[in-house]
């Protein structure tokens, strides 16, 4: 289970799978997460990252809705956290946001890939996360709001900074400035999604189905995608082309490509060591 956590579950899709979900588990306040999330959330993420039997991790929410946004407690006391120094208020809370912050970012930098399955609400905090996935998909019931502004907030943990890349700049601008609701259908529309499944069923069955797809392939390809267009994602064509040619000195001639070629010419199916 990978230790026991306050806002999150840790459950293995069946005893032989490398698909691991890890599950905001707050369902009493539709997921609404507390200031604990900011530290459980990156710690379970390094706990599966370094699990050699986690190939996947699938990222959802408990009961009605995958998020909230963040617990307006919380809010209230980071608020509430300050002296008659606004020098020292100020440093204090750009920690407390860099912390928060870097518990998503926790998403980017697991190894793993991490693929959203989205229903019922997504508002605030949930898009900060979703927009750090790797792979987005979604319940025809969900629905998604950049809700910082009507908080009287300017989105400081991801959003503002990972949606535009996702959805272009010009649609990015327009879902944080009017906070609007905007549907399943039209996160797929705008690329924010890559699929709508009919049901909270389907989504659970289909995502499932794609995680272990994803999983059965060779470990050091699959993580290596990742890195490469993470990494890129910032990069020139040519700094990017020349990063992956980096990389793939080091990790292509590997026993996994040895399988994979194996596998083709025996007409059988590869087995890859864990990583």
């Amino acid at each position: 289970m990978e230790g026991k956590y306050e806002t999150l579950k840790i459950l293995q899709e069946s005893p032989t799978s490398g698909v691991f979900n890890l599950i905001l588990n707050r369902p009493f306040v539709s997921n609404a997460l507390s200031l604990d999330f900011f530290s459980e959330f990156p710690k379970a993420l390094d706990a599966l990252d370094r699990n050699p039997n986690v190939a996947i991790i699938v990222l959802s929410g408990a009961g009605n809705h995958f998020c909230g946004g963040l617990d307006l407690r919380s809010v209230a006391s980071i608020a509430n956290n300050s002296s008659g120094d606004h020098g020292r208020t100020g440093e204090r809370l750009r920690r407390q946001l860099k912390f928060m912050q870097d518990a998503i970012t926790a998403i980017e930098r697991c190894r793993k890939p991490v693929i959203a399955a989205i229903h019922g609400e997504c508002r605030g905090l949930g898009v900060d996360m979703v927009t750090a996935c790797d792979i987005r998909y979604c319940s025809k019931d969900a629905f998604f709001s950049v809700k910082e502004v009507d908080m009287g907030i300017t989105a400081d943990l991801g959003t503002l900074q990972r949606l535009p890349g996702i959805v272009g700049f010009g649609n990015a601008v327009e879902l944080s400035l009017t906070a609007r609701r905007f549907s399943g259908e039209e996160a797929k529309e705008l690329g924010l999604v890559s699929r709508v499944f009919g049901s909270r069923e389907e989504l659970k069955e289909g995502v499932g189905a794609i995680a272990e797809g994803i999983g059965e392939k060779p470990p050091l390809a699959v993580v290596g995608t990742k890195a490469v267009l993470i990494r890129s994602r910032d990069l020139t064509v040519e700094q990017g082309l020349d990063y992956v040619a980096t990389w793939n000195s080091s990790m292509l001639l590997s026993d996994d490509l040895t399988q994979t070629i194996s596998a083709y010419k025996h007409k059988r199916k590869p087995t890859y060591a864990k990583l």
